[in-house]
């Protein structure tokens, strides 16, 4: 026991409030077991279905902790645990229920593609490894304090990095482990750094401490918190492929298989971008007066990161034949989007912030996982990743064909699909702030953005595809697509309950302002 410091031991009715957590982790133990145990003959596809099973469950405890905490509409207090290390609040419950969704079927995908791959040669460790990723995301959603979340960015880095490399025999893959493995290491190095110095002028690693603590520090150490944030900033930057430190993920998102894509394109990069509201939020919020220059520059630098990323992403595209290095680059775009709500507390502050946030990264989930879907398939019957094997896709598989319009129209922010509905509830937030500058940005990539977008309309609809190979789509991907593309067209035609549900269950003041 040191002085001044109180360690409160986990009971066990905190181990049931952790229990989706503590599943992940008991299925992921229990896989690596029946790995080393099941005979060779038996295909590692049941291990591939025991993870989905795992994280089906999870899903299902979280909901009904958020059910609980919400009962007759009304939102309880946040749960805390171990000093206010942890915490379960409805923030970082609906970003669970969005990992957790988006995970489950990047695993439903993999177990669709896989018995295709024959470079994969571990193929149970391309399912359960996963879950790790998966603890590791959602530790970020709940943490109360610096050190508990920079654990859950290391969980998810460290299992990332395995995952990307999985096909050994590809160069492209080692190629892309490698450059995602020094990338990696220097954005936690830069975000451990930022952190240490906020540690060191206030004295804590708590979020709600820090924020107490920080009006006091401004007066003798303003530039040290400068230096703290910045860094955090880019060190983030690098993690969620934000302009301009954005180079590592055309290469990395190539390389890596499919499904892992995915997981990079949504999961990594919600994780990062909730760490990014938390943090930010907890702690800049309460600064007043003098003090409030200083979080004034630092939104206006997530705004200014923002459009770099949505100018840069959108026109580094319009150049890129091959698909994966498109979305890529499409993600890099959508980091922009994604970072406009959080920045733009510059000027106004209010719940909706938040749900215009987490409406537009569930209507990303659904579309960025459709179309890596599909890519997944037109790869396997074509044999290379080029945008030129959709020629003629409409001829050869009409079905699947509409499916990736919906997802280019969501992608692009056309009406009719969630991501329409997104850009907009984004673009309305930013002129309610008087951010015209950003409003002018935004509508910008957007409209280049139709070009290299639609070049996936053009091949499917104009192009010949006589010398294409059939396209087979095999029934875990089939159900990933059209459950991706109902759920991208439902958000499209029903964004208001989306929105109201979001904006019943959460609080800025119950959420976000850490007490400590």
């Amino acid at each position: 026991m040191y002085e001044g410091v109180s360690f409160v031991p986990l009971t066990w009715t905190d181990m049931l409030y952790l229990a989706p957590e503590f599943l992940l982790a008991a299925v992921f133990i229990v896989l690596v077991l029946l790995d080393l145990l099941l005979p060779k003959r038996i295909t590692r596809q049941t291990i591939g279905w025991l993870t989905l099973a795992g994280i089906a469950a999870s899903l299902l405890l979280v909901l009904l902790r958020m059910l609980d905490m919400n009962e007759g509409g009304v939102s309880s207090e946040a749960i805390r645990l171990l000093a206010n290390s942890y915490r379960i609040d409805d923030f970082a419950s609906l970003l669970k229920i969005v990992f957790l969704t988006g995970t489950g079927l990047i695993v439903l995908l993999a177990l669709g593609s896989v018995r295709d791959d024959e470079a994969i040669t571990d193929r149970a460790e391309y399912y359960y490894m996963l879950l790790p990723a998966l603890i590791g995301a959602m530790m970020m959603a709940s943490s109360g304090n610096l050190v508990t979340l920079y654990i859950g960015l290391e969980l998810l880095s460290l299992t990332s990095y395995v995952l990307v490399g999985m096909r050994r025999k590809s160069g492209l893959s080692a190629e892309a482990a490698f450059k995602y493995v020094v990338t990696g290491g220097i954005s936690s190095a830069m975000i451990l750094f930022g952190m240490s110095y906020l540690y060191g002028i206030t004295g804590s690693v708590d979020l709600g401490s820090i924020a107490e603590a920080l009006p006091a520090a401004l007066v003798d150490f303003k530039a040290l918190a400068y230096v703290g944030f910045f860094f955090m900033i880019a060190g983030f930057g690098i993690k969620i492929a934000a302009a301009p430190f954005h180079a590592w993920a055309p290469d990395v998102y190539q390389g890596a298989p499919t499904p892992i894509s995915a997981f990079l394109a949504v999961i990594a990069k919600g994780a990062a971008l909730a760490a990014v509201f938390r943090i930010f939020y907890s702690t800049l919020l309460m600064l007043q007066d003098e003090d409030a220059i200083v979080s004034k520059d630092i939104w206006l630098a997530l705004l200014v990161l923002a459009a770099a990323a949505m100018l840069v992403g959108a026109t580094a595209a319009l150049r890129q034949k091959n698909t994966k290095r498109l979305l890529a680059l499409s993600g890099v775009a959508n980091a922009g989007y994604m970072l406009v709500p959080i920045g733009i507390s510059l000027s106004v502050v209010h719940s909706s912030n938040f749900s215009e946030f987490i409406y537009y990264l569930i209507a990303y989930l659904f579309m960025t996982i459709g179309a890596f879907a599909v890519v997944s398939t037109v790869s396997r019957s074509s044999g290379n990743e080029e945008l030129k094997s959709f020629a003629g896709m409409y001829y050869r598989a009409p079905w699947t064909a509409a499916a990736m319009v919906v997802f280019v129209l969501s992608l692009s922010g056309l009406p009719v699909s969630g991501g329409f509905f997104g850009k907009l509830f984004i673009l309305l937030g930013a002129a309610n702030a008087k951010a015209y500058w950003l409003v002018g940005v935004i509508v910008l990539s957007s409209v280049i953005s139709y070009y290299f977008y639609f070049g996936f309309v053009r091949q499917m609809f104009m192009r010949s595809g006589s010398e294409q190979g059939e396209i087979r789509v095999s029934a875990e991907t089939g159900i990933v697509i059209w459950a991706c593309a109902a759920a991208t067209l439902a958000l499209g035609l029903f964004p208001g309950p989306v929105m109201e549900w979001i904006n019943a269950v959460f609080s800025l003041q119950g959420d976000l302002m850490i007490n400590s």
